[in-house]
């Protein structure tokens, strides 16, 4: 086995490759706005690190958020174009579970990332693999209630202290965790999840209403 993992859901832009023991190569680079430029030259400096070559990897595993619309299909599309090329599969992690899956936490807890618009994305866990509740997106003062007394993990939670007061890092997903978290379901038989986004919201741009139509004479 060797996975290649990506997630480009967070201002972080971070890549691993697992060997189906442990990650043998990692690299991470938080920039909100170089997604597209960072992407693949991390992957081939993952794979120069670890001397292997892209078509070693038997498995791609892609985060799929949820995210901003533009950052998170950088790395869909390219897990997807990868997976293509090589004849290989290419598997779903939810970016939240990767974050939770880091934090190595026991008891229940909040994974927060930022959402902008003054909102995050969240769900709560029972423990570091147990998800339960569905990814969402709301402002932090209406889900205080849910989250009241619960540690929490993420750059969304150390945002806004008044409704995570125990928020502490992870602030941003790793690629390492998701590999790890993607090797060990893959191990024990679980299916993972299709790549496909989880925007949770509509993208900022529109297509303008009223717009005029303009039509060759």
């Amino acid at each position: 086995m060797l996975l290649l993992a990506l997630d480009t859901a967070t201002p972080a832009v971070t890549v691993a490759l697992h060997d189906g023991r442990d990650v043998i190569a990692s690299s991470s680079q938080v920039d909100a706005r170089r997604h597209g430029e960072l992407l693949l030259p991390a992957i081939d400096r993952v794979l120069a690190e670890a001397g292997l070559k892209l078509d070693a990897v038997t498995g791609v595993v892609a985060g799929i958020g949820p995210g901003p619309y533009t950052g998170l299909r950088v790395g869909l599309m390219t897990a997807e174009t990868f997976g293509l090329a090589l004849g290989v599969p290419v598997h779903g992690v939810c970016t939240l579970d990767g974050l939770a899956y880091a934090a190595d936490l026991e008891g229940p807890f909040v994974v927060a990332t930022d959402a902008r618009r003054k909102e995050v994305y969240w769900a709560r866990y029972a423990d570091s693999r147990t998800r339960v509740t569905d990814p969402a997106v709301d402002r932090p003062a209406d889900i205080a209630g849910q989250v009241a007394g619960l540690p929490a993990v993420g750059a969304g939670a150390l945002l806004y202290p008044d409704t995570f007061p125990q928020a502490h890092e992870p602030e941003h997903v790793s690629a390492a965790a998701l590999a790890r978290l993607a090797a060990e379901r893959l191990a024990a038989g679980a299916d993972l999840p299709a790549p496909r986004p989880l925007y949770l919201r509509r993208p900022d741009a529109q297509v303008p209403k009223n717009y005029k139509v303009v039509t060759p004479k």
